[in-house]
């Protein structure tokens, strides 16, 4: 795979990696609510190594193309992201300069990111919609490689951009406890939104 191919793969997955979704909202409530946005980020990237292990295996084509299992993909992600940001919105925690976490424990902020990210049909989606633009079959380099190459560069800005997600809106708020709060419950009703939004697309697909 050359050079060039990685990089109109990496200018596009990045348009989409920077539109603000669940993966933005939960990193920024952890950021808010948590000691360290790290394990909300590694959880996240949990759940993309699992598509990318389907993809690898061809695995991802076969479960697009079955509607019933689409159809219970999203509503098990829909329903753990109402649930999420309902959680956020009755405990917004506020990031302080002396205060303790009052979030989860590391285990479970990176097992909530495995959720929302690996029970997420939009991910799924975008493996199977986007991936194929850049693979070559007659390439040198196998379709699998290929596959799981892709899926390493999107994993990486992923990382950086929610990394970073988390850390700035930690440090720009935490001196500001009421817009952190209100920035918080924001992040809670936008998973909310986003899981009634992706269920009734799939319900009325």
């Amino acid at each position: 795979m050359d050079t060039t191919t990685l990089a109109a793969f990496l200018a596009v997955d990045l348009l989409l990696v920077f539109t603000p979704g669940a993966d933005w909202a939960f990193a920024i409530a952890a950021g808010l609510r948590d000691r360290s946005v790290v394990p909300a980020v590694a959880g996240l990237l949990a759940g993309y190594v699992g598509y990318t292990l389907l993809a690898v295996a061809g695995l991802a084509v076969l479960v697009a193309s079955s509607p019933a299992l689409l159809t219970a993909l999203t509503a098990a992600g829909a329903g753990y992201l109402v649930w999420l940001g309902w959680s956020v919105l009755r405990r917004p925690a506020v990031a302080t300069a002396s205060a303790e976490t009052t979030g989860s424990s590391p285990a479970q902020v990176l097992l909530q990111g495995m959720g929302i990210s690996g029970l997420n049909p939009k991910a799924l989606l975008l493996y199977l919609s986007l991936f194929p633009q850049f693979i070559d079959p007659g390439g040198g380099w196998p379709v699998a490689a290929q596959t799981g190459l892709l899926g390493i560069v999107h994993m990486t800005a992923c990382a950086v951009v929610y990394l970073s997600v988390g850390v700035l809106a930690r440090a720009v708020l935490r001196a500001r406890p009421a817009a952190a709060r209100a920035v918080t419950r924001v992040s809670g009703a936008m998973m909310i939104v986003i899981g009634g939004l992706l269920l009734a697309e799939r319900l009325a697909g």
